[in-house]
């Protein structure tokens, strides 16, 4: 899986994977971290998610990497807010008032670049990517956000059934990811409704990961 791949997804409108309302794990759970308000949270292949919209108004700054610039175009649009866009190393930095978005690999996203953060959600990236980049991808992650604390959503079914993405990461390879770093908390796991895709039948989990 290249970068063609998501930005043609994009560029075709085939992003079944945008939710159309706020992710009900983010409010239900989201308050586990016991972040402040003004704290700024990270969103790793962000899109143009409702999500965003949701943790400005309950007062925290965001930041957000992702890779299609007519993802953020859309976010900002949908935000009713006119970005400055400056460059930003390898990246087109898209910002307004408590929101800064890197538009770019996030593979090339530095601490620097993306400042310091408090916390870190994570809904559609870890499970967005094939298991020969996830390993890359959680250091990665680990590395940027300095070991913040962090909301993953991760899903969990039978791979041979259906095609990624999302992909299937499994609670024991979510503990193999962060468990050395992390103390990790399963907040909640969930039957999807209707099955992943209306394929498959999967379970949602819930994380809570804190130094």
């Amino acid at each position: 899986m290249d970068k063609n791949f998501w930005l043609q997804r994009w560029k075709n409108n085939e992003i079944g994977f945008h939710e159309s309302e706020t992710n009900p794990a983010l409010i239900q759970y989201f308050k586990e971290i016991s972040l402040a308000q003004g704290r700024r949270v990270f969103l790793p292949l962000c899109g143009k998610t409702l999500d965003i919209s949701w943790l400005l108004a309950n007062g925290y700054r965001v930041a957000g990497a992702e890779l299609s610039k007519l993802a953020i175009e859309q976010l900002f649009l949908g935000l009713k807010l006119k970005p400055g866009i400056t460059e930003a190393g390898k990246f087109k930095h898209y910002s307004a008032a408590n929101i800064d978005i890197f538009v770019g690999d996030i593979f090339d996203l530095t601490r620097r670049t993306l400042g310091a953060v408090d916390a870190a959600y994570d809904r559609a990236a870890l499970v967005a990517l094939p298991a020969a980049m996830r390993k890359r991808y959680t250091a990665h992650l680990r590395e940027i956000t300095d070991t913040a604390p962090q909301l993953l959503i991760s899903y969990e079914y039978d791979q041979t059934m259906l095609e990624g993405p999302p992909f299937s990461v499994s609670n024991e390879e979510v503990k193999r990811h962060y468990s050395a770093q992390y103390s990790l908390k399963l907040l909640a796991s969930t039957d999807v409704q209707g099955g992943l895709k209306g394929k498959c039948t999967a379970q949602e989990n819930v994380w809570l990961l804190q130094k």
